[in-house]
């Protein structure tokens, strides 16, 4: 109650503070542009101010540049910057910036116009193809203080907005009275209309037979973005920025998937993932031991549930320590036991690794100190809040020792040979999290008073269904000393440069004028301080956005440092713009609620199709509070159409594995036979994301962008562009109203058209374990002809073909075979099927023979629903056949 009464003032003193400061920006005069250059490719100026500075939220910046280029046809970059280069800019390093193609550039005319007024200086873009504007600044005058920017653009009315994230929210925004937070917290059960982990300041504005466009905002500082309607009924997009400068890419689509595919341009191909990382996963947090965590692998075995990947909580840590085991309940050798175990039948393993290390006498926190890696407070001491183990320090990823250090870790701990031999990575509370609340001035004392870290369970006797484990394990000792460390002096000190990008001096870091509406209260509270200086000079303030991002991609270089040639697998929680090229997300610690069954569809969308991070998936289930068999079952079903699967649950809740009831574990096997089956489909089209930037998992707008009752929908989804799944949302329903677009489907399960008309229909006596699905007409799928307990078995089997015509009559789809792991890949099968006038036929790319065949091809529509007919072609060559 105190917790929730100290947040509710901080939102009032915040409200209060905007609402008080709101009648001092309409002094503000903005600035004039003069010394403009034009260039075939763009345009520079300088931008003076106008008049006496009014200083709102700090000190107006008296001089600015502007720099506008043509990048392609599609991309126009705007950036305002101070002239004097001191302002914080997001480095190259952490989002490198995209490559300017300046021949293809000049092949046609950009799309996108620039325009701009001189006094007061404000700009539009536009479409040259029809003169419609995207953006337009004159509204307001631009404000450019040291602690506080702000552009305000306007919006057509009843604007159909998505993005900017990370949010709980649904997924085409509100446009009234809307204000999303960037300030990356944890956030535990993702409270809808608050900051969540992540922060993608990236918008698309859709428009149907208009077109759609994108506006990308490169700036890690927290800010506000409001949308809202101004006193004359007009609409408006707002930035409110607590620092950095306004560096935009606008995008010119004009499709949704157009606009995706040139922001992947901007922020990076997503990462190609391992074959197996698309099985089913199963995790929790509070398995008592190592061998409740084997009791678990058995159990799925026993229940005939595939289960791909065993993962395992902090549970594992000697008192939540990283990179240590819990030598009574998780001992070395049984860790390396259940892993061997795991292989030897094609499974994998995954643990938790959190960026807080303990400050204790464990050997990670003894190289940092020598490394002197740690963050550090501006008087040179070692800065401590309080996590999982208690008192804990946090890496620097700025820090040049910093890689060395975190490298070292993984390949001492993780050692294939000694270690534990990990297959992929999991990292929790990168925000940074820290339990603490601002100041935290005693880490010790509050670690005390929370029971930090908390006492495991105790452990369970041994279910003896894994060979090898002893019936009884002997208790160890726990050592508690704590090491104490003095300030270094000069150390983590401001290293301010002039034209550095670093950050103007003088700042409040702690308290700007500003207030964000940060759901945690201070920018500092619940989270590490934002007055740290990092060892390249850049503060904590500029650049918390970045931390979790930062911590995933130096993790991704530790686990492709232990195995070159693999790929890596990265789950993180905690993203800026641009991670999905290096890691993937899950959607953090959600609750067992039927409400956030329906908004994981939203979230898995926004991320997948507008954030290109494609790996992405929330805790099956849920994971806290308790869940219900109807729920579980439900969720089941649609996990298993979330690229990642995994179910995961929270300590001191019911456990909710997929065999704790009968009905869950029968939709678990439906779910998962049927994701197996497709599982190549899935791949194809993953792949070719993470070459085009074409995203493979859509929103119904992406694919009937001038269909309006396709824009508000975020409870149906595409799984690639063939397959439209539409889940039961409701308890106690075994009905659901699905809208399906002017287009020709086939139900999955009978081949039975369905001719949509672009309204809702009503689809009944769904049982609970069943999920309705419908092939697009136009479609071909290759899938499994049979499904199988784990992916390497699975890539053994042959296909089969499934055929669902177009109102045209006509088909098309896609394979792509790889051997599922190798980073670079010396032979592919990329193969392209066709169907017309009743042949099915097919070509394309064999230098990875497999020795697969078609073994039959099944035609929608034909023969009282389908046909089935029986073929035996090789996937080695060019083929087909006529199906009569």
């Amino acid at each position: 109650m105190m917790v929730t009464t100290a947040l509710l003032l901080w939102s009032l003193l915040a409200l209060v503070h905007s609402v008080s400061s709101s009648l001092s920006l309409d002094n503000c005069l903005g600035y004039r542009a003069v010394n403009v250059e034009e260039r075939p490719g763009g345009l520079s100026a300088d931008l003076m101010l106008v008049g006496q500075p009014c200083n709102t939220y700090g000190r107006d910046i008296e001089n600015l540049r502007l720099e506008v280029e043509y990048e392609t046809e599609t991309r126009l970059h705007v950036i305002i910057y101070d002239a004097d280069e001191n302002v914080y800019q997001v480095p190259d390093s952490v989002f490198p910036r995209p490559t300017v193609h300046h021949q293809r550039r000049n092949e046609n005319a950009p799309e996108l116009k620039f325009s701009y007024e001189d006094s007061p200086f404000s700009f539009a873009v536009s479409r040259l193809s029809n003169g419609e504007p995207i953006f337009n600044s004159s509204g307001s005058n631009l404000i450019f203080q040291c602690q506080y920017v702000n552009l305000r653009t306007s919006l057509p009315q009843n604007p159909n907005l998505y993005g900017i994230g990370e949010h709980s929210d649904p997924l085409r925004l509100k446009t009234t009275g809307y204000t999303r937070t960037l300030w990356n917290r944890d956030a535990y059960t993702i409270p809808a209309g608050t900051n969540l982990y992540g922060a993608h300041p990236l918008y698309f504005d859709h428009r149907g037979e208009t077109g759609t466009h994108g506006v990308f905002l490169l700036n890690s500082n927290g800010m506000d973005v409001h949308i809202d309607q101004a006193g004359d009924g007009t609409q408006f997009l707002e930035y409110n920025l607590l620092g950095g400068v306004l560096d935009f890419y606008f995008l010119a689509g004009p499709t949704p998937k157009e606009v995706s595919m040139q922001y992947a341009e901007v922020a990076g191909l997503p990462a190609m993932v391992p074959y197996w990382g698309f099985g089913f996963h199963q995790c929790r947090y509070g398995y008592r031991d190592i061998f409740e965590v084997a009791a678990v692998v058995s159990n799925y075995s026993h229940a005939n549930i595939p289960l791909e990947t065993m993962w395992t909580d902090i549970d594992y840590m000697d008192q939540r320590k990283v990179f240590t085991l819990d030598e009574r309940r998780f001992p070395l050798q049984k860790v390396r036991a259940l892993v061997d175990f795991l292989h030897q039948r094609d499974q994998r393993y995954i643990v938790m690794v959190d960026p807080a290390v303990a400050h204790s006498d464990n050997t990670a926190f003894t190289r940092g100190m020598e490394k002197d890696v740690f963050m550090r407070r501006q008087d040179g001491s070692l800065y401590e809040g309080a996590v999982w183990p208690g008192p804990t320090v946090f890496p620097d990823w700025f820090h040049p020792s910093t890689p060395d250090y975190w490298i070292n870790e993984f390949a001492l701990f993780f050692d294939a040979e000694n270690g534990v031999d990990i297959d992929a990575l999991w990292i929790d509370m990168n925000e940074a999290a820290n339990f603490c609340d601002w100041p935290c001035s005693d880490p010790v004392a509050f670690a005390k008073a929370n029971n930090l870290p908390p006492d495991p369970p105790s452990a369970r006797p041994n279910p003896s269904s894994l060979p090898g484990f002893p019936e009884v394990f002997q208790p160890g000792n726990r050592n508690k000393r704590r090491i104490k460390q003095s300030p270094r002096q000069g150390q983590g000190k401001y290293k301010y440069e002039d034209g550095k990008k670093l950050g103007i001096q003088g700042r409040d870091l702690i308290d700007p004028p500003y207030t964000i509406a940060n759901a945690a209260g201070s920018l500092s509270n619940k989270t590490i301080n934002t007055d740290l200086i990092h060892a390249n000079g850049l503060a904590e303030y500029d650049t918390h956005n970045l931390y979790g991002t930062m911590m995933s991609s130096l993790s991704r270089e530790a686990m492709l440092h232990r195995r070159p040639e693999k790929r890596p697998l990265v789950i993180t929680r905690s993203t800026f713009a641009g991670a999905g090229a290096r890691v993937a997300h899950w959607l953090g610690d959600n609750a067992s609620t039927w409400e956030k069954y329906r908004t994981s569809i939203a979230q898995m969308l926004a991320f997948a199709s507008i954030f290109q991070i494609p790996m992405v998936g929330s805790d099956v289930c849920g994971f806290t509070s308790n869940t219900t068999e109807q729920l579980c079952s439900r969720w089941a079903m649609l996990g298993a159409f979330n690229p990642f699967y995994r179910n995961h649950n929270e300590y001191g809740m019911i456990s909710q594995e997929f065999y704790q009831w009968e009905s869950v574990a029968e939709a678990a096997r439906k779910a998962i036979e049927i994701r197996y089956q497709l599982l190549d489909y899935m791949y194809t089209a993953f792949y070719r994301q993470t070459r085009t930037g074409e995203p493979w998992l859509l929103p119904l707008f992406f694919v009937y962008p001038d269909e309006p009752g396709t824009f508000g929908i975020d409870l149906q989804f595409f799984y690639g562009g063939a397959l439209l799944v539409s889940p039961v949302t409701e308890d106690g329903s075994t009905s659901v109203d699905a809208y399906f677009p002017d287009d020709l489907f086939y139900d999955w399960y009978t081949g039975l058209p369905v001719r949509g008309r672009g309204e809702v229909i009503r689809l009944s006596d769904i049982s609970y374990t069943d999920i309705p699905l419908h092939v697009r007409g136009g479609s071909i799928i290759p899938v499994r002809a049979q499904s199988a307990n784990t992916t390497t078995e699975l890539r053994k089997r042959d296909f089969r073909l499934i055929i669902a015509p177009g109102l045209d009559g006509r088909a098309v789809g896609e394979l792509y075979l790889d051997d599922g792991e190798s980073l670079h890949q010396p032979a592919t099968l990329e193969v392209t099927f066709r169907y017309e006038n009743s042949r099915v036929s097919f070509d394309g790319v064999f230098t990875l023979q497999t020795g697969l065949r078609i073994e039959s091809v099944t035609v929608f529509g034909r023969g009282g629903g389908q046909e089935v007919v029986a073929v035996d072609l090789p996937l080695s060559k060019p083929g087909g056949v006529d199906l009569g």
